[in-house]
């Protein structure tokens, strides 16, 4: 993969790439629009496969929150046309990486030696590049090691390629602008805590503790004295990424072991920490053959507000949502419905809610769910899709979903996302959750 040797750090310069790309997507639209007089059976699919192709060039050279937004969007299955999904993925591991003078100059600047100085062996090209960083491969005394670098720039430039992006993803997502006013308040939140490496190793090692009990885990231990504010050294871990590994062709067990550890270890945070680790992306897992899977970049945590807890998971006790004014206040406190809503709007949006409710939270409320059963995935694609075409949805003047649903849904849907194509049939049930709670807790005690 070719390497860049700079990366536009400047206000102006990265607007004016952002403009460019907008040129090219108006292009897109034009080509688009003659081909279809020509030809009116023309499908709008080359025009998403170009428009995907250009924004992702330019995100992926911009890096930082541009390219993370791209990452969030390809998660969201169902949310964007395919083209742009499959790009965007690109993001989570495979994005151009920096070359070697850029590599020494953030070792000599942040912790004052070339990494030559301070490892005994450091591979100059990257392993892995993403939105925020990337990895290389260290040796010393005698252990492997992964060194995590952040990407020049990447923190002073948050808010303001927030606010470049923002058109680009109103106008690919459909969402009107007040709900991106609202939920990108919490997206540059989350995104100026990844870009403190401090605060990441920090967090890395609380969580990795905390949840190290958790049976087919494996995480990496960190070493702070070879970190800083734009760099983290931790363990090497062996494994494969997703993709990779569904390649070996592994067993229905293998693939169970993975799918319920990964299930685990997310209940265990949410109910029991919290705090989540927020960003499960096929990119921070290795998953290896004998049923184990490797943990790692917690940069994006978000904790979880008591009240918001309550009565974001009130939302799979079937029985409390059977009261219509106790759903009601449900729906309220979550600010599913709002105060202003006239009963007629209450009563459709409360419709809508519950039917994607009941589909959602399915797997809360059986003892073993099969997430290998495509029908479902349909069955919610079809519904998110039904949505989204909605005039009255669209045409909402409220941004419906409390801030901190943003990244706890993200969470979930990541989580879904990777347990569909492990195909994992695993134990779902509220009595596994609290059964695993007791025992970590004995452990511990």
């Amino acid at each position: 993969m070719k390497e860049q040797t700079n990366i536009p750090t400047g206000k102006v310069e990265r607007a004016g790439r952002f403009v460019s790309t907008g040129f090219k997507v108006g292009t897109n639209y034009l080509k688009h629009y003659t081909r279809k007089l020509m030809d009116p059976s023309v499908s709008k699919e080359q025009l998403h496969a170009d428009n995907a192709e250009d924004i992702y060039d330019t995100l992926s050279n911009l890096k930082g929150s541009a390219l993370k937004v791209a990452q969030m969007l390809s998660m969201d299955k169902g949310m964007l046309p395919k083209a742009y999904t499959e790009r965007f993925a690109l993001s989570q591991y495979s994005a151009p990486p920096l070359s070697g003078p850029l590599v020494v100059n953030t070792f000599v600047k942040t912790l004052g030696k070339t990494p030559t100085e301070l490892y005994d062996q450091f591979e100059m090209q990257a392993r892995n590049a993403a939105s925020i960083g990337q990895v290389h491969k260290a040796v010393k005394w005698n252990k492997e090691l992964a060194v995590k670098i952040q990407y020049p720039g990447v923190a002073n430039s948050v808010k303001s390629d927030l606010r470049i992006v923002k058109p680009f993803a109103i106008r690919i997502v459909g969402m009107n602008e007040v709900d991106m006013d609202k939920y990108f308040d919490e997206i540059e939140g989350k995104l100026l805590e990844e870009t403190d490496y401090k605060l990441e190793l920090q967090r890395s090692m609380e969580v990795s503790a905390q949840c190290a009990p958790i049976a087919n885990l494996v995480f990496p231990v960190y070493y702070p004295a070879l970190s800083s504010e734009r760099i983290i050294t931790m363990d090497w871990l062996s494994g494969y990424h997703l993709k990779e590994f569904l390649e070996r062709n592994p067993s229905q067990e293998v693939r169970d072991k993975i799918g319920q550890a990964l299930w685990d270890f997310y209940q265990f945070q949410v109910h029991a920490l919290k705090k989540v680790h927020a960003d499960p992306h096929p990119g921070n897992f290795l998953m290896r053959d004998d049923g184990t899977v490797a943990v790692f970049d917690f940069g994006c945590i978000k904790e979880i507000p008591e009240d918001f807890y309550v009565n974001y998971f009130l939302l799979t006790n079937k029985e409390v949502l059977k009261d219509e004014a106790r759903r009601k206040e449900i729906y309220t406190n979550l600010e599913m419905i709002h105060p202003s809503d006239t009963e007629k709007e209450i009563i459709f949006f409360s419709g809508l809610f519950q039917q994607m409710i009941n589909l959602l939270t399915l797997p809360f409320t059986v003892a073993e769910f099969d997430f290998g059963d495509e029908s479902y995935f349909t069955e919610i694609y079809a519904y998110m899709d039904y949505l989204y075409n909605l005039k009255e949805v669209r045409d909402s003047k409220v941004a419906r979903g409390s801030r901190h649903s943003l990244y706890i849904n993200r969470t979930y849907f990541g989580l879904y996302s990777i347990l569909s194509d492990l195909k994992a049939k695993i134990i779902t049930s509220e009595e596994r959750i609290k059964s695993m709670m007791q025992t970590l807790h004995a452990e511990k005690v």
